[in-house]
């Protein structure tokens, strides 16, 4: 009776599969954000400098764009729910190596955890797609974000504690452990493929040929570029934020404080959804856009003095999750059904280009000035993405 009230309270009572989805995508969040905070200052200690620590993402995420785009070839291959368990292996194998925590080996361990993480995710959004009804995703989505996003509260600070109790191996374990969870809640759901969709049987996909084709379409085109910004900004502060707390001699439990509490925000992801429909999501995203901008730059403005510092983070990862409480919503509304799977493998790349091209134009910013550039850059690109989103239907 409880989950039915909560189904409710979310909006999604009359969609049976929704609370199995937020679930699942819940547990994603924790098993993704326990290493967060430890990754890049585990990174720190072993290459010696931010700029270092941008090279080594820079490098990693490379592997994750080949992973990504990899995937429409092995979901035809071996289909969804193998990708998933090959997403579930390579998460144990990053674990694994993570802990022993050196040079290339760590480097490795990165990529494995870049692209297992991404086969998973790819999998689940194209499940979604086959058991949410597509008018429905305005209304799921915020819950999809709020589950998933209270994963990121509970782990990074989880996980410096578990670093500071047990080792620096524990997150890594931890994440495997509930990585490993998430692939048996999801072998227990067993959610059917989509026949359609299996019925293809022509040859193996190339992912290079769906590009032009994405790219053609101005609603594909871009729902993906603003996902590129959102993501790019939540990637700097993944990793600047806790390497802004250490150098500053924060400490790394205000690093993870200073982390998980910026992941809060997305609990008002259902308000954020709720704005969105009465307000409209054109207007929503130019404000969340231009205000995180604002305080992004504040952040360099008063990076003399690091509480101030945490401070306007905070404020900014509140802007920013209104542009979460949209979520991919701007994608699952203007993809073809009979695309998904390929559309799905380029619209997915946003994520391996917030990866690889924020840290490549940090590396250059901090081979001549110091950490705060990382966080105008930041700001910058925000304010381009609030210009861009002008563009969005005003129908949304």
């Amino acid at each position: 009776m409880r989950g039915l009230h909560l189904q409710v309270w979310l909006g999604v009572a009359d969609l049976p599969n929704a609370m199995p989805f937020a679930i699942l995508y819940g547990l994603q969040g924790v098993a993704r954000a326990l290493p967060l905070t430890i990754l890049p200052l585990t990174a720190l200690e072993i290459m010696g400098s931010a700029q270092q620590v941008s090279l080594l993402y820079f490098g990693a995420s490379f592997v994750g764009l080949a992973g990504s785009l990899s995937m429409p070839l092995l979901v035809h291959m071996i289909r969804r729910r193998r990708v998933v368990a090959l997403g579930t292996v390579l998460i144990c194998l990053a674990a694994l190596l993570l802990s022993l925590g050196s040079g290339i080996v760590f480097a490795a361990g990165l990529a494995c955890f870049l692209v297992g993480f991404i086969a998973i995710d790819i999998s689940f959004n194209l499940y979604l797609m086959d058991h949410i009804p597509r008018q429905e995703f305005g209304r799921f989505e915020p819950v999809r974000v709020l589950f998933m996003g209270s994963g990121f509260i509970i782990g990074p600070m989880a996980g410096i504690w578990l670093s500071q109790a047990f080792g620096r191996p524990a997150p890594f374990i931890a994440m495997a452990v509930v990585t490993v969870l998430v692939y048996l809640v999801f072998f227990y759901l067993r959610f059917s493929d989509n026949k359609a969709i299996q019925a293809a049987k022509s040859s193996p996909p190339n992912p290079f040929k769906f590009f032009p084709h994405f790219f053609k379409q101005n609603r594909l085109r871009l729902a993906w570029l603003l996902a590129v910004g959102r993501s790019s900004w939540w990637a700097m502060f993944f990793v600047y934020g806790p390497i802004y707390c250490v150098e500053a001699g924060l400490g790394e439990t205000v690093a993870g404080m200073l982390v998980s509490a910026g992941s809060g925000a997305v609990l008002l992801c259902p308000l954020w959804a709720w704005l969105g429909h009465k307000w409209g999501i054109r207007r929503l995203l130019m404000v969340g856009y231009a205000a995180s901008a604002v305080a992004s730059l504040a952040v360099a403005l008063v990076a003399g003095t690091p509480w101030l510092g945490v401070v306007f983070f905070l404020i900014a990862a509140f802007f920013t999750s209104i542009i979460d409480g949209a979520g991919n919503m701007l994608f699952l509304r203007a993809v073809h059904a009979h695309e998904r799977a390929e559309m799905t493998s380029v619209f997915a790349t946003f994520r391996d280009t917030s990866q690889i091209g924020p840290p490549g134009v940090f590396s250059l910013l901090l081979s001549v000035f110091a950490l705060p550039a990382v966080f105008v850059a930041a700001g910058a690109g925000m304010m381009i993405m609030a210009w861009y989103s002008r563009y969005i239907p005003k129908q949304y």
